[in-house]
C-alpha cells in the first residue's frame, strides 16, 4: 500500500468515529450501551419532554407514579410530537387526536377509530434507570445488557454528597471523548483565563504520559514528579472518571464522572456527577455551590470565551467546563482530523481510536465486539501537592 492509499484509508477511518445515526457503524456500537439522556430533577411526575439522542427524537416522561418513560418522539397517526400531549397515569395520549401510549410505546386507544381492542400499533419503546440523579436508556437491540458497566460506588454513596449536572455544547461526542484520553492538555488549557485548584493541582509541568487498556476501557496515567502522578478512570465508550480539588481547603478531593452523550453529530450534552464523602456543615456548602454555579452551561457564553477571553470567576465548576469549552469547540463542530499533525503528546487519541476502529471493525464483519464490564476493583486515583485555593 503506498502513501496515497495509506492517506485515503485513513480518511475514511477517521469519518467513523464521530457517527452517531443507528445506520452507522459507530451509532450500532454506541446502542450496545447504556446512556445517560437526561437529569431526574428536570422532569416532574406527569411531564414529558421531548430528547434527541444518537440522531433520534423521543418523548421523555414521567407517569404519576413517579417512574420515567421513553419512547418515540412522534404520534404514529399523523406524526404529531407527542411531548405536547398529556401524560395520563403512565401513559401518555397525542394532542392531535388522543392516541394513547403506554411506557413500552403500545398504543392502547384510539378513541376516534373506537378499537373494540388495543389496537396492533406500537411505536418504539426503551428500558430505563435511574440512578444519581440521571436517567439512564438503553437504545440498542436486545438482549438489553446489565446495567452495570460505568457503575461506580463513589457515585452511589450512602455516606455524602452527589450532584448531577449538564451541558450541552455544539460539537461532536468523540472530540470530547478524545480530551478525555488528552493528559497533556490539562498543562495548557486548565492554565487559561484563571488557574483554579484543578490547574494548581496538577501543575502546567509536562507530563509523562501511559496507557493500558482494562476490562472495562482506558486507564491514563500522566506523571509529572515522583509525588504528582495522575490517573483517570476512562470507560468505553463515552465516560471519565477523574478527582479534582474538593470546594475548600481541607475538603478530601471529589470524584468527578463525565458523559458525552451525541444528540447527533454535531451537539453532544456532558452530563456530570460531583461526588464527595462531606456530611453535615461539608455536605450543605457543597449543595450550596451547586444551587449558585451548578446551573452554568459554558455554551451560553460562546463569544465571552472566544471573543473577549473573559472566563468564569468561578473556580470549582465552571471553569474547568469553560476552559475545555474553548479547546474542544475550537475544533469544530466535527473536527477536520484529516489536517491534524500529531505528535508523542497524543499516544492517548492514537490508543483511543485504535480501540474504536478495533471494535467497529468487529461490528463492519460480524464478529462479537469486546464484552466490556466493570472493573473487579476501584481504581487507584492518586491525588496532587499542588495548592488549594479558599472557596
Amino acid at each position: 500500500m503506498d502513501q496515497s492509499d495509506r492517506r485515503q484509508q485513513r480518511s475514511e477511518q477517521l469519518k467513523l468515529l464521530p457517527q452517531t445515526s443507528k445506520d452507522t457503524l459507530m451509532g450500532r456500537l454506541l446502542r450496545k450501551f447504556w446512556q445517560p439522556v437526561a437529569l431526574s430533577r428536570e422532569l416532574a411526575g406527569g411531564a414529558a419532554k421531548p430528547l434527541r439522542i444518537l440522531g433520534e427524537d423521543l418523548t421523555l416522561y414521567r407517569g404519576t407514579s413517579g417512574r420515567p418513560y421513553l419512547i418515540a418522539g412522534r404520534c404514529a397517526h399523523r406524526l404529531t410530537l407527542l411531548h405536547t400531549g398529556w401524560v395520563e397515569g403512565e401513559a401518555i395520549r397525542c394532542i392531535y387526536h388522543g392516541w394513547k401510549y403506554d411506557g413500552s410505546g403500545q398504543c392502547i386507544e384510539r378513541p376516534v377509530e373506537k378499537d373494540p381492542d388495543i389496537p396492533k400499533i406500537r411505536i418504539p419503546g426503551y428500558p430505563l434507570r435511574e440512578l444519581s440523579g440521571l436517567i439512564f436508556a438503553y437504545l440498542g437491540e436486545e438482549p438489553v445488557p446489565d446495567f452495570d458497566l460505568s457503575r461506580k460506588d463513589v457515585f452511589e454513596r450512602k455516606q455524602g454528597v452527589v450532584m448531577a449536572r449538564a451541558e450541552k455544547w455544539p460539537c461532536n461526542w468523540f472530540q470530547q471523548v478524545e480530551n478525555s484520553l488528552d493528559a497533556a492538555h490539562v498543562s495548557f488549557v486548565h492554565q487559561k483565563g484563571l488557574v483554579g485548584p484543578f490547574g494548581a493541582a496538577v501543575t502546567p509541568a509536562i507530563p509523562e504520559l501511559s496507557y493500558s487498556e482494562t476490562e472495562a476501557g482506558i486507564e491514563q496515567v500522566a506523571t509529572r514528579a515522583k509525588d504528582n502522578v495522575r490517573k483517570s478512570d476512562w470507560t468505553f465508550p463515552n465516560n471519565n472518571h477523574i478527582i479534582s480539588p474538593g470546594f475548600a481547603t481541607g475538603d478530601p478531593w471529589m470524584d468527578i464522572g463525565i458523559w458525552m452523550v451525541p444528540h447527533d453529530d454535531e451537539h453532544t450534552t456532558r452530563f456530570i456527577l460531583y461526588s464527595t464523602p462531606l456530611t453535615g456543615e461539608g455536605a450543605e456548602r457543597f449543595k450550596k455551590r451547586f444551587e449558585e454555579f451548578g446551573d452554568y452551561n459554558p455554551a451560553e457564553h460562546h463569544d465571552e470565551l472566544f471573543l473577549e477571553g473573559r472566563y468564569p470567576q468561578d473556580p470549582y465548576i465552571q471553569l474547568a467546563s469553560a476552559q475545555d469549552y474553548v479547546a474542544a469547540v475550537g475544533q469544530g463542530a466535527i473536527a477536520a482530523s484529516d489536517n491534524e499533525v500529531l505528535g508523542r503528546s497524543d499516544a492517548g487519541i492514537l490508543f483511543l481510536r485504535s480501540l474504536f476502529w478495533r471494535e467497529l471493525e468487529a461490528l463492519r464483519t460480524g464478529r462479537p465486539t469486546k464484552q466490556w464490564r466493570r472493573r473487579p476493583a476501584p481504581a487507584e486515583m492518586p491525588t496532587q501537592p499542588g495548592i488549594k485555593q479558599e472557596a
